[in-house]
This record gives C-alpha cells, structure tokens and sequence, in this order.
C-alpha cells in the first residue's frame, strides 16, 4: 500500500502492509528533480519541488519509518511519548502538517565526553524528529549539490576513511606541508540563527520554530538564542550548510586556474573537513599565521562562530598531528604513515580495562559477549591505516587483563587449571580466551574473544570528490563501489565464535 506524491493518506492505511520500495522509489524520483533543479540554477523549481515531497505522504511514510527504527526510538521527549506501535505511527503519519505545527521543547540531557566533560544533548519530541526527517528529506539533495568536495562529514556515501585517505593524498608527497588544525569553539551550540534562516534553502517558518523551540532542563525553559540542538536528526546537516563555501574561500584567495594560479598552487593550501574538524594545508608557517587564518576566522565569522584559540594549533606534517582519532605524521624516512592515535589507543584500552573490572564477577562468556563489540569496532575502524604492530599489542594488552581476571577470581588454583578452564587452542593460536554456558562444556558452544590482529589491513579507496547520491550520473558508480567494498574482515569466520 502506497500512495502518488503529493496524495493524501488512504483513511485505511495499514502500517504492515505498506509497499515500502514503492514509497522509496516514489520520494527518491522527487529527489532526482531537486538536484536536477539546482544544478540549472533554478531554484524557484526546487522550492515547489520540496514544497510537493514535504507533503507528499510516501515521505510522511519513510519519515515516520525512520524516527521509529533508529537508535532512539525509545527515548521520548518532554512529552513522554513513543510510537511503538502500528497505531502510533500511523497516526504519527497523520499528524505531520505544515499547518498550525509548534514545536515542543527539547529534552535536555547530558552525556560524557572523552576529557571529562559533559556536552549537551537535546531530544524532540517524536513529532518533532518526524517533522525533521519529512523536511530532510527535501533538504539533503541540495546540500548534497552544493556541498563542498572536501567535505566528508555525515554525508552519505561519504566516511571517516575517506578524510583519512585524503591527508595520505594530499601529504604523501615529500613537500614542505605546513597545517593549520581548526577547532570551532562550541559549532553546534553557536551558529546564527539568523545566517541560517536567510541562507538554508528549506521552509524558513518550519526551520525558525525549530531553532527557537528552547529545552527543558530539570523542569525549567530555557529559550535559544543561537546553534542547532546537537541530537536533531537535521542538525548535522544545517551544520554542514553553515560550513559549507569555506573551501571556495580559500580558493578564490588562493586560484589553481586562471590569473594567480601560479603563487595560488605554489601555496599549496588545501582543506580537508569532517564535520566541525578541519585542517587547511600550506606552504609555510607565516602564511598560515597572516593569510590563511584570517580567511577562516572571517568565514566563521559571518556565521557566528570563533575558532578556538587553545585548540587551534599550526604544525608541520614531520611534526605528526591527530585527525578522527588517527594520527598523521612523516618520518625521517621520507615515509608518511597514518596510525591509530595515542589517545584512541588508551581510551580503548581503559575502555575495556573498567568493562573487565565491572564483570568481576560475571562469566567467561558474559565478558565476550561485552567485549568483542567494542574490540571488532576498534578494530575495522582502524583496519585501512598501519595498524598490525598495534592491533598485535591490543590483543597482548587485552590478554594481560583477562588472566589478571581469571587469577583474581580463582586465588587457590594452578596457572594449569586456570589455562585449561579458560584459555583454548585453536589451530596454531594458543591462550585463546573461551567461555561456554553454564551447563554445557562442548566445544560447539563456545566464544571465543576477538582478536584485533585477526582484522586483515585493507587500504581504504578514496570516494571520488563529486559523489552525489541523489543524482542519477552517480548511481553506477555507487553501486560498483558499494560491490567493491569487502565485507568480511577477519582472516577467518571462526575466529572468535565457534558455531
């Protein structure tokens, strides 16, 4: 059951017999338009084009699917309320009008950071994210279109990996690379209101509400006055908007083509951006410090954003920097290697270290069963950089706390006893960590834990700079390189479970 874009609900609709492709197919061809729109710069036609999908009830559909399937479908917002059920949602379905809409507070709460802080979170109501995703829907083909090339961050098609081939590309070279790391001083939680107003391409109304719905924190309203609530399925987007030119700044003071190419390649200045992080290349300090920065600090400017003045550092590329928790460095060989960093290196490991000492008194396969997550992820997060030395010592590290465990658990017994209870050989592996179930010892049932080094090194390839996933000229291309992409990442599938 579907409907034609544009359509109304039939007063029937049955959640479980929706024709799901359909509605995807019929909102993605509404996409195609708006990207076709865009690209000829008519923008009158993309604005009725969104205006038809927002209220189009295959998109009501799809956004109402999507608040209901994520991560937090079962966190509500200040009014308490889930969609958990058909009924729920298609009433939810039904409730998603332009018309008479006001938005509720958000639900303010706080989660930990990795250097101790606490960053604010907001959470709307279940109307509310709908209402984000519905409007989304016609807002990321344009961003996607007029995004600029080096940008990675929440961008489909697009990940971490690709920012980290980016630098190998852009640094392998044995040049004289100067960096400029950028840190943006609160992005989220201070970007105009009034810069995105005026210059987002969406239902400004619908996006002024939502800016200034306020939050709720222990009982008592707050209004806001600039930023995007971090937690809005939007948000990210609306950010990467704001960002968004600052490459073509950079280009238009530094040419590659045309009059001034010639000192504007000769600067070398590059930017590379995931999110709110960025790095801008070149050629020497001094022209970092007096022209490159000044440009950034204006650009972020006119957006209502500072960088970060403790945060923001200029380095050599000998020097080593760290960039989404790798770190990047040329050594005195010539040689630019990508590691994981320090800092991810230790927060895995106290990670995993406070996990064991929280399990003291919990099973062999309870502690597998929590920790073979977080090492896999580790682990195929850092799995296209030079990571087999360092994968090596996570496993040795990982092993050392285990048999403190398994030690401290049974005081009385031989290191043979303890071996045999809880440590395994499996080919040419030995000191294998296994558990099995209460009342069952067959080898069939065991876990094993999974070992880091067993994740096979596969460098990363680079995504092409134009990628556009709402554009038919890039569909072929999406699904070769989806095809191309490995899917198993360990040396073999028994390695850490015994089926």
């Amino acid at each position: 059951m579907t409907a034609k874009a544009g359509a109304t609900l039939n007063q029937s609709l049955d959640w479980d017999a929706i024709d799901w492709p359909t509605a995807e197919a019929a909102v993605r061809r509404l996409q195609i338009r708006i990207v076709k729109a865009v690209k000829a710069g008519r923008w009158n036609k993309a604005k009725a084009l969104q205006r038809l999908l927002t209220r189009s009830a295959n998109a009501k559909l799809l956004a109402v699917r999507r608040v209901t399937q994520n991560d937090g479908k079962n966190t509500p917002g200040v009014d308490n309320e889930l969609w958990d059920s058909p009924r729920k949602k298609v009433a939810g379905v039904r409730s998603l009008k332009a018309r008479g809409y006001q938005p509720k507070p958000l639900r303010r709460v706080y989660i930990p950071k990795a250097n101790g802080k606490r960053r604010p979170l907001g959470i709307p109501t279940m109307k509310d994210r709908a209402m984000q995703a519905l409007h989304l829907l016609g807002l990321d083909p344009i961003a996607e279109t007029t995004a600029d090339p080096s940008s990675y961050g929440f961008r489909t098609g697009r990940r971490c990996a690709d920012a980290i081939e980016r630098c190998f590309s852009n640094y392998a070279r044995p040049a004289k690379v100067w960096l400029l790391e950028g840190d943006i001083k609160g992005c989220f939680d201070n970007i105009s209101h009034a810069w995105l107003i005026k210059h987002v391409p969406m239902d400004s109304t619908i996006l002024r509400k939502w800016l200034q719905a306020g939050f709720l924190e222990r009982q008592v309203f707050y209004d806001t006055v600039s930023g995007t609530p971090q937690g809005g399925i939007i948000s990210p987007v609306l950010a990467n908007l704001a960002l968004d030119g600052l490459e073509q700044r950079l280009r238009d003071a530094f040419p590659q083509r045309g009059p001034g190419s010639y000192q504007g390649i000769a600067a070398r200045v590059r930017l590379i951006r995931y999110a709110d992080d960025f790095i801008v290349t070149g050629a020497s300090k001094e022209m970092l410090e007096t022209k490159v920065k000044p440009i950034v600090e204006d650009f972020l400017s006119e957006r209502g954003l500072e960088l970060s003045q403790e945060k923001t550092t200029i380095t050599h590329v000998s020097e080593g920097f760290d960039f989404l928790g790798q770190n990047v460095k040329r050594y005195s060989n010539g040689k630019l290697l990508i590691k994981p960093s320090r800092k991810s290196i230790q927060t895995l490991l106290s990670r995993v270290r406070s996990l064991i000492v929280e399990y003291r008194g919990a099973s062999a396969r309870q502690v597998i069963i929590r920790l073979n997550p977080i090492i896999r992820g580790w682990a195929n997060y850092h799995r296209h950089v030079v990571s087999k030395r360092i994968f090596a010592r996570i496993d040795a590290e990982i092993f050392n706390m285990l048999w403190k465990w398994a030690r401290q658990r049974h005081p009385r017994k031989s290191r043979k006893w303890i071996k045999a209870k809880y440590f395994d050989r499996v080919g040419m592996r030995d000191w294998w960590f296994f558990g099995t179930p209460v009342r069952s010892r067959a080898r069939t049932s065991r876990v094993r834990l999974f070992l880091a080094s067993r994740v096979r090194i596969v460098r990363h390839t680079l995504v092409r700079q134009g990628l556009n996933p709402y554009d038919p000229d890039w569909f072929a291309y999406m699904d070769q390189r989806s095809r191309s992409r490995p899917t198993v990442t360990v040396s073999r599938p028994w390695a850490f479970v015994e089926a």
